[in-house]
């Protein structure tokens, strides 16, 4: 979620199966053997760079101005973890188009100014993907943003070049999160067996989306999304990035 700028949103997107859910809440995800995971997939906002807390302000007073009251937590609960596609659709369907390009043109220029001087890493991701590396594990980064929306959140963190060649937009497949898609585009191009990859996300889109690709989702509950309801989508929640250090790469802790 984050729109950053117009050209990282197409609005009129109405991809097939955007918004439909696709995961199975009541099942619940088994422990993964720390020795048999192979590829860990993270999502970036959120759980690489701690840009939702920066994002969903903006959003929320923007939005509001333009004639759609509605709170941050609101923005959290229908945004977090879509594509930016569909968050412009829904605006569009609300408001009008024209209200959706105004909203992504005003609230890019605050986001963007925001992520240049504020956007920080999550705390301890550097220690966990250094860890993971360390134990021979892969990484890659599978993320409802646009390449240049990473480009630029991962560049100012300093972390674009730990996954350089090896980062997934939804702008790749068909269906964005929930759908298990991305996911699966993911392991698929890090040549690398679904049941062997597991998924860490902070919103229920993207925990929807891992279940659904039936993987195994870590859920961050030091985010905007609290640990009962990554839960209750099929998550195994944890507080802090350094605590999967111990989960996924137990040898080097």
């Amino acid at each position: 979620m984050g729109l950053l700028d117009g050209s990282f949103a197409l609005i009129g997107d109405s991809r097939p199966g955007a918004n439909r859910v696709v995961a199975d809440r009541a099942r619940l995800p088994a422990v993964h053997d720390a020795r048999s995971v192979d590829l860990v997939i993270f999502d970036c906002d959120g759980v690489l760079v701690d840009s939702e807390r920066l994002t969903v302000g903006v959003e929320a007073r923007v939005l509001t101005e333009l004639g759609w009251e509605i709170t941050v937590d609101e923005v959290v609960e229908r945004f977090m973890g879509r594509s930016d596609e569909s968050m412009l659709n829904q605006i569009a369907d609300r408001l009008g188009r024209s209200a959706a390009e105004e909203f992504d043109r005003v609230s890019t220029e605050e986001i963007v100014a925001s992520f240049r001087t504020e956007l920080q890493p999550i705390d301890g991701i550097g220690r966990l993907i250094d860890s993971l590396h360390d134990g021979g594990i892969s990484t890659c980064v599978a993320s409802s943003g646009s390449h240049r929306k990473m480009e630029l959140t991962l560049g100012v963190t300093g972390l674009y070049d730990r996954f350089e060649g090896r980062i997934y937009s939804a702008s790749e497949v068909t269906d964005g999160k929930p759908a298990p898609d991305l996911f699966l585009h993911a392991a698929q191009r890090m040549a690398t067996d679904p049941g062997l990859a597991v998924v860490i996300e902070d919103s229920i889109t993207g925990v929807l989306a891992a279940r659904a690709a039936d993987m195994t989702c870590y859920g961050f509950a030091g985010g905007l999304t609290p640990a009962d309801k990554l839960a209750a989508a099929g998550a195994i929640t944890f507080d802090h990035m350094t605590d999967l250090i111990d989960r996924l790469a137990p040898r080097l802790s």
